[in-house]
């Protein structure tokens, strides 16, 4: 996905934050703003942010736990982005490590 990104550049250009914590929302969704911001370790909030403003990514309902955070899942702009029919077609998150680690 990553190389697909960088190779095709869409108009929605993104910091590397942004695609970090997009790559995290992808591949957990749905996730709330707390728990993505635990795998990623940083403050995410600009990069949410970011991300719904571009429409990359969508609401998906609260969380059913106290304070009900709101769940976040990437939407059909990100799939059209991305060139995917669909997230099954998203790499394996070990191919997407194996990526990261290049």
């Amino acid at each position: 996905v990553l190389r697909r990104y960088l190779r095709t550049r869409p108009a929605a250009r993104l910091s590397l934050a942004s695609l970090e914590t997009l790559a995290v929302i992808a591949y957990k969704q749905p996730i709330t703003l707390p728990e993505i911001q635990e795998i990623r370790g940083k403050n995410s909030v600009s990069s949410v942010k970011t991300l719904l403003e571009k429409r990359l990514i969508v609401p998906k309902g609260r969380k059913p736990v106290a304070g009900r955070p709101i769940m976040y899942g990437t939407s059909k702009e990100f799939l059209i982005q991305f060139g995917l029919n669909d997230l099954s077609e998203l790499p394996s998150i070990e191919d997407f490590e194996d990526f990261i680690t290049e």
